[in-house]
């Protein structure tokens, strides 16, 4: 009789608990625009973790069991079928049609992006600390000690705050151009000092049928062959002039200049900074107008470049270290022995090839929201009712333009962060 009272009462207890759930939902898990772009995942974005240690290794993109799983097939099909034509491009050394004119676009999007950028960071101040990596976006630099530099035990990891640039808010890693990313795709030691490197995303954009003279590259018109695992290009040797005429994929060179999708725009600012205003309070409501436009402007040209690069890379290969930020574009990474991360001995300084992100491709440098740049800093005991957001997203919001959805729950605007005074008041 004792056992059935206590069950009873625990069920009770079971029951009135799920109605409170129900009863007390955040304003975060009812958020309504988020859910468009989450892809039915958590409403909820929390913010990007803190950069992770040196002895740690990047997270796999793809699980470890369905790397091993495609690995024996492949082996199976390889031993089933020695010699072979590979049909799907780009693994066959064509060209994927329909990616020609999204290479293209995000090519000229990323020159929008820092040609706007460039007359953005005038208006609005870019801080950088002398000694890490750290950017925050306002007047005066934040509170929170994140510090990783030298002697940031004695300073308790508070930063130290300079004036910033475009280099601060976002950054694009470079890795080596290869001329045929299917005959030669590894770029040997000894050809480190003869082979160019370029930012990363330009690279995608070339082998994905973006054509630039400075850096030529090989384009097919016949498939490839597979001969037990390795590739054959069985294709005739023909005249380069009579080569180009045959490549109809769309590798038309851009006709437009990289900076004219931003010329209305800048030209629209070109008063502010003859004037030197330094400060969002000198504004008039003419030049806040001006100003909204070139931050939408911007803020276009940075979601067509992320949403267009992650585009092809679901079709292109992208490569980075599992240690260290270096990255190579291609079926497969480099051979250099140039890795200084964790357990670089033990790979003779050659890196841990993974999965790329797309945050190894554009480095978005995550920064702290902050609602007021004339506000207080921001405080280190109230850093996690604080968000993030892209350095970017960050600058173009306090330039006017609209918080995009995608990046609202990051940046936590349904929180409401209490006072200084009232770090001892809260839970």
């Amino acid at each position: 009789m004792g056992a059935t009272v206590v069950f009873s009462k625990l069920s009770l207890l079971k029951r009135l608990s799920h109605r409170l759930n129900r009863t007390l939902s955040f304003a975060s898990e009812t958020w309504p625009a988020a859910t468009e772009f989450i892809d039915d995942e958590f409403p909820y974005s929390d913010v990007p973790k803190r950069p992770r240690r040196n002895s740690e290794r990047k997270a796999y993109v793809t699980p470890m069991k369905v790397l091993i799983e495609r690995a024996k097939a492949e082996r199976e099909a390889r031993k089933a079928q020695p010699c072979r034509v590979l049909e799907e491009p780009p693994a066959n050394g064509l060209l994927v049609p329909e990616l020609v004119e999204v290479a293209h676009r995000v090519y000229q999007a990323r020159g929008s992006l820092l040609f706007g950028l460039s007359q953005l960071v005038r208006v609005i101040p870019v801080l950088r600390c002398r000694l890490c990596n750290e950017v925050h976006i306002g007047y005066v630099g934040h509170e929170i000690r994140t510090c990783t530099g030298p002697d940031s035990v004695s300073r308790h990891a508070t930063h130290v705050w300079t004036r910033g640039g475009v280099r601060d808010v976002v950054s694009f890693p470079k890795c080596f151009h290869l001329y045929d990313r299917v005959g030669r795709p590894r770029v040997g030691h000894d050809e480190r000092s003869s082979i160019p490197r370029i930012p990363a995303i330009v690279e995608l954009c070339i082998q994905a049928g973006l054509d630039l003279e400075k850096y030529p590259t090989k384009r097919r018109t016949k498939p490839v062959y597979c001969i037990e695992g390795r590739i054959v290009d069985f294709e005739s040797v023909v005249k380069e002039d009579e080569n180009e005429g045959k490549y109809s994929f769309g590798n038309d060179k851009p006709s437009v200049n990289s900076s004219t999708l931003l010329n209305q725009p800048i030209e629209k600012v070109q008063n502010l900074l003859e004037n030197n205003i330094s400060h969002l309070d000198q504004l008039n409501d003419e030049e806040r107008n001006k100003l909204r436009d070139l931050s939408n402007h911007i803020l276009n040209s940075w979601i067509e470049m992320s949403s267009g690069t992650k585009k092809i890379m679901e079709k292109y290969a992208v490569n980075t270290c599992g240690y260290c930020p270096e990255i190579q574009v291609g079926p497969k990474g480099h051979k250099l022995r140039m890795c200084k991360a964790s357990k670089h001995q033990s790979r003779n300084g050659l890196h841990a090839w993974q999965e790329a992100t797309l945050d190894d491709l554009i480095d978005p440098n995550y920064v702290w929201h902050v609602e007021d740049l004339n506000g207080p800093a921001l405080n280190n005991n109230l850093k996690r009712y604080y968000g993030k957001a892209p350095a970017v997203v960050e600058l173009c919001v306090h330039g006017g333009a609209p918080v995009p959805d995608q990046y609202r729950s990051m940046m936590r605007l349904d929180v409401v962060s209490p006072d200084r005074d009232e770090v001892d008041l809260v839970a």
